[in-house]
């Protein structure tokens, strides 16, 4: 039975429970019936012998020959009466008839005896006088066979057999659908169990009709729910802890910089402002100029890793942030330095009071208007809007340059993802990093028509608020969104 599954075997034990039962009762219902037709066979048979032997007395007394064989013919014309013997008080045989010998040897034999008693009160001619008690004249034998007992309860065991075997199979295919509505939830079960071996973690099973299948699917369904979460947590882990790798790498690496190339780039540079004093005013101070360009953009490059690679530790104090918005706002325009862009603000004059870290905020709201700036093409416009919703303070920086790719959308805040050929890549990284350590979230979207991009900042008032998460930090791409 190891082979077997369980369906099969559910098969095979109401197969032999109904067996088993059909047989017992059976042979317990032959049984009791063939004691009962014997028994009443019996009966039968000795009162034909009594009747037999109250009408042989005057045959047997007057030895009436003729009239005991018609009597034993009369008794021998009854079914299953195989052979009727009459003799006298000295055994002799007084009249005898058997059937032929097909019928006498057909099925088992059995015998029956009736004494030929003379009553004392009988009144017949030539009884002897002064009889006191009864007289033994003679005696009656009737064989008879159960031939036909025995047929009729092969009759009955064939037709029962049959019986049987009909409620049996009608029992079988009953049994069968029942078992099959046990068998598939749990079928269905074990294969939605190996797609999800195969890493199909979405797949649930339904709730079925039996509540002992649909208890064992929901916990199914709950196990894999609990699976599915803690794959997610640890994959979130997982890229936690290569950030924190990367972050510890790019301190090292920072500290090298910082040692090994930043002290000699301030030596170069204050060796070029040197050159560049005893020069000549000509038209070859463009390659001093070139040289000059370098060094800051090379200077400005450990600065960004230098920045990032400290870990942002927010110094909290109460602040007003549309206030600390504004101020940014005014000291980045100071920095564009002619530069053709303009930035619409629409940014309350009510306070928005939390609790925040102004300098990291301006640093990191900073970035992302670079970001935008550079996504213009230094012209154009770019939007920035400021709002209270519930117990959040949301800042919208909206560009009109191309958008962002789609391939692009999941990356866009990795630290050196950047899609510009002099980029650090960790501009974006900075902010979400700063955003992070406020426990708010940044966001990036594309506005509709291919019009920009948008990127959102929200940051909690209140710090301990969990309706944004914990320190988490989303990427949303809102192309379906338009």
């Amino acid at each position: 039975m190891k082979g077997f599954g369980i369906h099969i075997r559910l098969l095979f034990a109401a197969f032999m429970l109904i067996a088993a039962t059909a047989i017992t009762l059976g042979y317990m219902g032959l049984t009791i019936t063939r004691q009962f037709a014997l028994s009443s066979f019996e009966n039968r048979m000795n009162s034909l012998a009594q009747y037999l032997a109250i009408n042989s007395e005057l045959g047997i007394w007057y030895g009436r020959k003729f009239t005991l064989e018609n009597l034993a013919q009369k008794v021998l014309s009854e079914n299953d009466v195989v052979r009727v013997t009459i003799v006298d008080e000295e055994g002799n045989t007084q009249a005898e008839a058997e059937r032929p010998t097909e019928a006498s040897t057909s099925g088992t034999t059995y015998e029956v005896n009736a004494p030929v008693i003379l009553k004392k009160d009988r009144s017949f001619p030539f009884v002897p006088a002064g009889q006191e008690e009864d007289q033994v004249i003679g005696n009656v034998k009737i064989e008879y066979s159960s031939a036909n007992i025995d047929q009729l309860l092969a009759t009955m065991a064939s037709r029962f057999i049959w019986l049987s075997l009909g409620l049996a199979c009608i029992c079988g295919v009953i049994f069968y659908f029942l078992s099959l509505s046990i068998v598939a939830p749990v079928t269905r079960l074990a294969g939605i169990a190996r797609q999800v071996a195969e890493g199909a973690l979405n797949l649930r099973t339904q709730s079925d009709s039996l509540p002992e299948t649909r208890e064992l699917g929901q916990a199914f369904n709950a196990m894999l729910d609990s699976i599915e979460k803690s794959q997610n947590a640890l994959k979130l882990a997982n890229e936690q802890i290569v950030r924190q790798k990367t972050l510890a790498e790019l301190g090292k690496f920072s500290l090298m910089v910082a040692h090994e190339v930043k002290n000699p780039l301030s030596i170069i540079k204050s060796s070029l402002d040197l050159l560049k004093n005893e020069l000549p005013s000509s038209k070859d101070h463009v390659s001093t100029a070139y040289i000059e360009d370098e060094i800051q953009r090379l200077n400005q490059l450990i600065e960004d890793f230098l920045l990032f690679a400290r870990p942002a530790v927010p110094a909290f104090r109460e602040v007003d942030l549309n206030v600390v918005l504004h101020d940014m706002i005014a000291r980045f325009e100071i920095q564009l330095n002619g530069t053709p862009v303009k930035i619409e603000t629409h940014i309350p004059e009510k306070p928005c009071q939390a609790d925040a870290d102004p300098d990291l905020l301006k640093r990191a709201i900073g970035n992302v208007l670079k970001n935008a700036v550079d996504a213009n093409g230094n012209q154009g416009t770019i939007m920035v809007t400021a709002t209270q919703r519930d117990s959040r303070w949301v800042v919208e920086v909206e560009d009109q340059g191309p958008g962002v790719a789609p391939e692009s959308m999941e990356v866009i805040f990795e630290p050196f993802y950047t899609t510009r050929a002099k980029g650090t890549g960790l501009g974006l990284a900075f902010a979400a990093q700063v955003v992070t350590a406020h426990k708010g979230r940044i966001m990036v979207e594309n506005k509709p028509n291919n019009s920009g991009a948008r990127f959102i900042m929200e940051l909690p008032l209140d710090r301990d608020d969990e309706t944004i998460g914990k320190g988490s930090w989303a990427i949303n791409n809102n192309d379906k969104m338009a």
